[in-house]
């Protein structure tokens, strides 16, 4: 039986309204990551705001762009000096993007500058049962292109 949580302990309940991860590239590079993005996934550049604290021996001022992609909302932004930490290590990220045509997703992503990974697998090696490729963008992310699940197991809360 499913038992109803609250966030913020049991006197208030906190809503959230979306979720929006935030991928942080070396500044400059924001500004060239949202156009690869746009290049090789279609992503939808909704807003950008400029940030013109940065380091001296900079030239640019620091941006942060909002991209509509697959239905989802993701944050590119520079790295700046008044950026919240950025963790340097660790298991890091992996982004998946639903597709029917991985084949084609892939060779886009390539095409516009990332680097594949591996051969696409299929089957019981790939995620959920489907087809999946994988690719690292020139900004050391790497994105998980998969087809839709075939079947997903139900999960007993």
């Amino acid at each position: 039986m499913a038992q109803e949580v609250q966030n913020g302990g049991a006197d208030k309940a906190v809503k959230f309204t979306a979720v929006k991860p935030q991928l942080m590239v070396e500044a400059p590079k924001a500004a060239d990551a949202v156009q690869f993005y746009k290049t090789a996934f279609g992503a939808v550049e909704a807003c950008r705001t400029v940030n013109n604290k940065r380091k001296a021996e900079e030239e640019l001022p620091h941006i942060s762009a909002q991209l509509e992609l697959a239905g989802s909302t993701i944050l590119v932004s520079d790295i700046c000096v008044d950026s919240a930490t950025v963790k340097s290590h660790g298991s890091g990220c992996v982004i998946c993007l639903e597709t029917e045509d991985v084949e084609a997703a892939v060779a886009k992503a390539v095409g516009a500058g990332a680097v594949q990974e591996g051969e696409i697998t299929e089957g019981e090696g790939a995620c959920c049962g489907g087809r999946v490729g994988k690719v690292k963008d020139p900004y050391g992310f790497v994105w998980l292109i998969c087809s839709p699940a075939k079947k997903c197991v139900d999960v007993e809360a």
